[in-house]
């Protein structure tokens, strides 16, 4: 579906206040197509020991988990190897006017993700400073909305071939099954 590699970048966790945050950046990254994540400046094991759970259960154990790489130099290296980076900032260009340039590169992509305060070195070595929307909300939601516009809504259909659970969708109440069990259902 898509050729190039897409992997999230995650600035300024704080290991204290951002563990549930992170994760979700994570899990997002994972469920809407995303190759890879990476925790920048800091390593956390226990926010990665939660998405290796996800990636057991659900699927995409190849999803790329990192910690505790230089966030900067990170970018630099991406660059250049030819990579874009993609920063998500509520002061960047609206993503309906970047997005489908973004999508049309054959360069795989960056997105980064701040949580605290992003420094202003990341603003200048962002290819893109992409806006989902110009009003604040939670970065969680910015990754979604860009990672399903990115992908134009196919990766909300993934069922990842080595997923262990799969949800069967139901009107009321909540069925989850082994995956080849469902598609016996």
């Amino acid at each position: 579906m898509f050729t190039v590699k897409v992997y999230v970048l995650r600035l300024g966790h704080r290991p204290g206040r951002d563990k549930r945050i992170t994760t979700h950046v994570g899990l997002t990254a994972r469920a809407f197509g995303a190759d890879g994540f990476i925790l920048a400046d800091v390593s956390d094991e226990r926010v990665l020991e939660k998405l290796r759970e996800a990636c057991r259960r659900w699927g995409k154990r190849d999803f790329h988990l990192e910690c505790g790489v230089n966030g900067v130099k990170y970018i630099k290296e991406w660059r250049k190897a030819g990579g874009v980076a993609v920063h998500l900032t509520m002061y960047g260009l609206h993503l309906d006017d970047v997005v489908d340039e973004i999508g049309r590169s054959s360069k795989d992509i960056l997105v980064i993700v701040g949580a605290s305060k992003v420094p202003r070195i990341v603003y200048e070595l962002a290819d893109y400073n992409v806006a989902v929307g110009h009003q604040p909300h939670s970065e969680v939601a910015a990754l979604a909305v860009f990672l399903d516009r990115l992908f134009r809504g196919k990766e909300l259909h993934f069922i990842f071939p080595d997923a262990e659970l799969c949800i069967v969708p139901s009107p009321k109440g909540k069925k989850v099954a082994k995956c080849g069990e469902k598609k016996n259902k």
